[in-house]
């Protein structure tokens, strides 16, 4: 029998699977210290916000200064200047308010479908977050303004199309920003409604204008694609602990050998995540019948079920990655130019380009990709009588007049076929702009919203690995070769889905069935059942 690995062997992980944001009914925002969970539990699952004392105070004290420098003319871009190209030219003080609220106005050229609430919740909280910082120059009113319309939930239309990444993300920001000013569209309680009239319903007072330094304040930074990340993020991280849970099934419905999860074996190549995933694999099919009989069956299994450690273990190395850099971009000041109070100065500098984040989420894209990549093999095996040592031909009882299981390997390879094509990194792309000064940008908007796309397919192959997995023991045990018994864990699981859908005797309509175990895969229940039985599953 094979054990375990000994905790001692792998660096505790703290995984956002792990925190629970749903719990979280109020957080405090201070430009410091905002965390993935609290991120989720604001834009997606309705906390609260306030804002901490000190940095309003911050803030104030960053007003004061720019307001100075625009009253003794000092040459700084965006409270002197016009932007971008316009750098050279001069804005008289009476002008300035009125330059930042062009600025909104003009940078509103985004296109196409908007995007979901929940992300722009997270836009709105990012934005207030970074100018709680108090070296952007605004006033505290936006932001408690911007805090107001998330606790009131006045959710900008904002469409998804439009931003290169650099400088930030301007389009989608400018649209964010415009029922601020009475402008542009808004959902109030989930209906959508002019801005000004979304704002009113709420009875949040709209601005007659910004004044100097705040355009840039509120459109410059990276606060689109890392919301959008941020979210494509949390799902897959969901969508890896998922797969080591529905690959384990697939291990008990293919009788797939258990030596290729031996510790040694892990061990002496020492990548991380490949051992914990090792360890995963292990806790999760202890205490299985059908497999402790097969053991001697063969030598060894093909890829999908022999390298699920060195797979889905590179896939959670991969993620630890995007989660670091997304921690630290949750925190990051990202506007220019910034200003800093020991000095009174005013730099000009890059902190909007998106490079960190463009590189993180196509990398994220890929890993996620890679998920369903596996995951489709593994249902191709089940379905294959020449390959699912001993099925029966597409996971039927009656073959020939019925299908069974054999388009459901088709959908699962039209998405995994589709994740390789939104895999090509956007970030190796660049388009300069504005007449050239913005010469080389990020493409990192693009590369977050791919990355969502990527994991909702990837979710959806996993939903159709499940079902074909339970389809497929179903089979075994009716077969009887290795016995009745699959691990308690799974027993739990199984017993899930067979309270939403039976077993698939004769050809019916599959599309319910599929819905509801996608349901199940998106859901909190299956793995709450693996925390509970399995609670060193990492």
């Amino acid at each position: 029998m094979i054990s375990c690995f000994p905790f001692r062997f792998f660096r505790k992980r703290v995984f956002i699977i792990l925190m629970k944001p749903d719990r979280v009914k109020e957080i405090v925002i201070d430009g410091h210290s905002l965390t993935m969970e609290h991120f989720v539990a604001a834009a997606r699952c309705g906390a609260k916000v306030s804002v901490a004392p000190r940095a309003i105070e911050a803030m104030e004290k960053s007003r004061a200064l720019a307001e100075k420098i625009a009253s003794e003319k000092r040459v700084a871009y965006g409270i002197t200047t016009g932007f971008g190209d316009f750098q050279n030219v001069a804005v008289p003080e009476e002008m300035s308010n009125r330059l930042s609220t062009n600025l909104i106005l003009s940078h509103c050229t985004a296109q196409g479908e908007p995007y979901s609430e929940e992300v722009v919740r997270g836009m709105l909280l990012l934005r207030a977050n970074a100018l709680c910082a108090g070296v952007s120059g605004v006033r505290p009113l936006l932001v408690e303004m911007l805090v107001e319309m998330l606790n009131k939930n006045v959710v900008p239309v904002v469409p998804q199309k439009g931003s290169l990444g650099s400088s930030g993300d301007l389009a989608p920001l400018a649209h964010m920003c415009l029922p601020l000013l009475g402008k542009g569209r808004a959902f109030y309680q989930g209906v959508e409604l002019p801005g000004a009239e979304a704002m009113a319903k709420a009875n949040i007072p709209v601005l007659d204008t910004l004044v100097c330094k705040e355009g840039l304040g509120l459109t410059n930074g990276t606060c689109a694609m890392t919301s959008v990340g941020a979210l494509a993020l949390y799902d897959t991280i969901r969508a890896a602990k998922t797969a080591d849970v529905v690959a384990s099934l697939s291990m008990e419905a293919l009788t797939a050998l258990k030596n290729a999860f031996d510790p040694r074996v892990h061990q002496v190549r020492g990548q991380k995540g490949q051992m914990q995933v090792a360890n995963n694999m292990l806790l999760l099919t202890e205490g299985s019948e059908i497999l402790s009989k097969c053991q001697n069956d063969r030598v060894q299994d093909a890829y999908s079920l022999r390298c699920i450690p060195q797979v889905h273990g590179a896939i959670r190395d991969a993620i630890e990655y995007v989660t670091q850099k997304v921690e630290i971009e949750l925190n990051a000041v990202t506007d220019n130019p910034l200003m800093f109070l020991e000095d009174e100065a005013v730099i000009s500098g890059g902190n909007f380009h998106g490079e960190p984040m463009a590189l993180a989420f196509d990398f994220l894209g890929i890993a996620c990709s890679e998920i369903a990549d596996i995951s489709e093999r593994r249902i191709e095996r089940m379905v294959n009588a020449a390959l699912s040592n001993g099925l029966t031909p597409f996971l039927t009882t009656q073959p020939g007049v019925n299908s069974g299981f054999m388009i459901v390997q088709y959908s699962a390879a039209s998405m995994v076929s589709e994740n390789k094509v939104l895999s090509h990194p956007a970030s190796v792309d660049s388009i300069p702009s504005s007449a050239n000064q913005e010469d080389m940008v990020s493409m990192g908007t693009t590369a977050a919203r791919k990355a969502g796309w990527i994991v909702q397919n990837t979710l959806s192959v996993l939903a159709d690995e499940l079902l074909t997995a339970c389809q497929a023991i179903d089979i075994r045990r009716r077969l009887d070769t290795h016995g009745q018994g699959i691990s308690p864990v799974h027993q739990k699981i199984y017993d899930l889905v067979r309270e939403q859908v039976d077993f698939f005797e004769i050809d019916r309509e599959i599309r319910p069935d599929i819905e509801a175990t996608d349901r199940i895969v998106r859901g909190e229940a299956l793995l709450q059942i693996v925390e509970e039985l399995v609670p060193d599953f990492d």
